[in-house]
């Protein structure tokens, strides 16, 4: 148990998650661009956003097992020399299939840190900051699709899109350099687990069938089904006058619930608590945007509701789960299922709306979080019962 926290350390391998999620969406930003670099790729460009996920879906508990069994200082540091290896490459923009394969590599390395990173946070955290530095590392897709947005696309615009992978490349070298340097020391991390075939397929059994390690992962299913096809979805629903600056607004808003409301909530409750709290809250104001479609009010609770799952769901992994290996394993949970939520919300939404018209969305989105809170309390009733005490 360690008496301080490391929030140097901490704040270095957050800086590192936002490279992770620039890996995820660098091509995002870009995206409208890629047609000029390929004009014969066609609709087989949107693979070049989607294989980075795709090999989330694929290897997300393969990742979790496989970086407690090489160790986390080693596992995040070649993540981000190999992130550093394939945006250099890119820059080169070489022909559609090698960028393919590109992605491919890149998603395992961006794997590799989001299960790695924030299972190193919780290890050079005290129990009463767990809810703040894990609350920090939870808000690394939004800040980097923020940074990527105001200063990563104006880069590729004005300088071309090698420039945007350049600076990637150098981002990422930066961030190896640094938690090379800062990672020399680090909280024993127990024996190494056994590595086969056959074991890492009775372990994946065994995560999803644990009420302890799949908890977080199935919340964050729903929430990541919501989260990002809401945002792809809802702007031409919100009036002419305020859809700019309220879709500006509700990742920001939800950045900052996540970090005042979310961590008092959390040095009070115990994490599972404020993630069904943030569920029933979104489910709520689903039914306001329901019953008041387009409202900006009802959007900016929306995004402070999902604020609270975001922190929370990260910190709960670290409380209902003992020991980096353990935490390794949920990590790896959680990105195999945001993964599935990110790529399955937007495709199930956009035909519910072509099929039902702008209210399928406050009916999908809240029958989502309602199936979020049903979610973990049904695991909860299970944990309750494997220990018969409360939890």
């Amino acid at each position: 148990m360690i008496e301080h926290t490391s929030f140097l350390r901490v704040f270095a391998l957050w800086a590192a998650g936002l490279g992770a999620a620039a890996q995820y969406g660098k091509m995002s930003v870009i995206f409208d661009l890629l047609p000029d670099l390929y004009p014969q790729a066609g609709a087989a460009l949107g693979f070049l956003v989607s294989l980075v996920g795709g090999v989330g879906i694929l290897l997300g508990v393969v990742a979790g097992l496989m970086v407690a069994r090489i160790r986390y200082r080693r596992a995040i540091l070649c993540a981000l020399w190999l992130g550093a290896a394939v945006s250099a490459f890119q820059t080169l923009l070489p022909g559609f299939g090698w960028m393919l394969t590109s992605r491919v590599v890149e998603g395992l390395s961006h794997l590799a840190i989001v299960v790695a990173a924030p299972t190193l946070i919780a290890q050079l955290s005290t129990v009463k900051d767990r809810g703040f530095t894990l609350t920090l590392w939870g808000t690394f897709f939004g800040v980097a699709f923020a940074v990527l947005t105001l200063a990563g696309r104006p880069l590729a615009l004005a300088w071309g899109v090698p420039a945007l992978f350049a600076a990637h490349a150098l981002y990422m070298a930066g961030c190896a350099l640094v938690l090379s340097a800062t990672l020399r020391s680090l909280p024993d991390e127990g024996a190494q687990p056994p590595f086969s075939l056959s074991q890492m397929l009775r372990d994946h059994v065994a995560i999803y069938r644990s009420p302890f390690l799949s908890a977080p992962a199935a919340g964050w299913l729903f929430y990541t089904f919501s989260f990002v096809s809401i945002l792809t979805v809802l702007p031409p629903y919100l009036p002419d006058g305020w859809r700019a600056i309220t879709m500006a607004a509700m990742p920001l808003t939800s950045i900052a619930v996540s970090m005042t409301i979310g961590v008092a909530l959390l040095r009070r409750l115990p994490a599972v608590r404020v993630v069904q709290t943030g569920f029933t809250l979104s489910t709520l104001s689903m039914a306001w945007l329901w019953i008041a479609p387009g409202s900006p009010l009802a959007c900016l609770a929306l995004a402070g509701s999902m604020g609270l799952i975001q922190g929370a769901s990260f910190t709960a992994v670290a409380q209902l789960n003992h020991g980096p290996a353990a935490q390794a394993q949920a990590n790896g949970a959680v990105a195999q299922m945001g993964n599935l939520g990110n790529s399955l919300g937007t495709p199930v939404m956009a035909f519910g709306l072509a099929s039902f018209g702008g209210a399928a969305l406050p009916l999908l989105a809240g029958g989502a979080f309602g199936m979020g809170l049903v979610a973990h309390l049904l695991l909860g009733a299970a944990r309750r019962r494997s220990l018969r005490v409360p939890v």
